[in-house]
């Protein structure tokens, strides 16, 4: 199934980086705008990165908000090194897609996999581990 490739994937993504301390993908290089995309999903308990412009986007932000989850938002579009970001997330998940959602600094993935993971009831406990939702 795609999930339990992407999960394979995130799991060797996750080795490879920490066997070279940095953001690494697939090469276990090391990558400053994957090493970015990192540091600006710890910084929050939440964090989405977005085209403003993007219908799904705008679904997963309302999921989210609905719950009473207030995520970290940056809409690539308008931010000046957007492009690159968009890049280094497509090289963390393997396709281009966005949104790209992170819980308590870990990769939950694109719109697929958040509401795949509300549906099945794992996104809940997720965000309550990741002190993003407290009922």
């Amino acid at each position: 199934m795609q999930y339990e490739a992407a999960e394979a994937w995130a799991a060797a993504y996750m080795a490879a980086s920490a066997t070279t301390g940095r953001g690494g993908g697939r090469s276990g290089m090391w990558d400053p705008a994957v090493e970015r995309v990192e540091r600006l999903a710890a910084e929050s308990a939440v964090v989405i990165f977005s085209v403003s412009s993007c219908c799904m986007c705008h679904a997963v932000k309302r999921l989210f908000c609905g719950m009473g989850v207030n995520p970290t938002v940056y809409e690539l579009d308008e931010d000046p090194r957007g492009k690159e970001i968009e890049r280094a997330l497509t090289r963390l998940l393997g396709s281009a897609a966005v949104p790209v959602v992170f819980v308590g600094g870990k990769l939950v993935g694109a719109m697929d996999r958040v509401m795949a993971s509300h549906i099945n009831g794992t996104l809940v406990p997720l965000l309550k581990e990741a002190g993003a939702l407290w009922l």
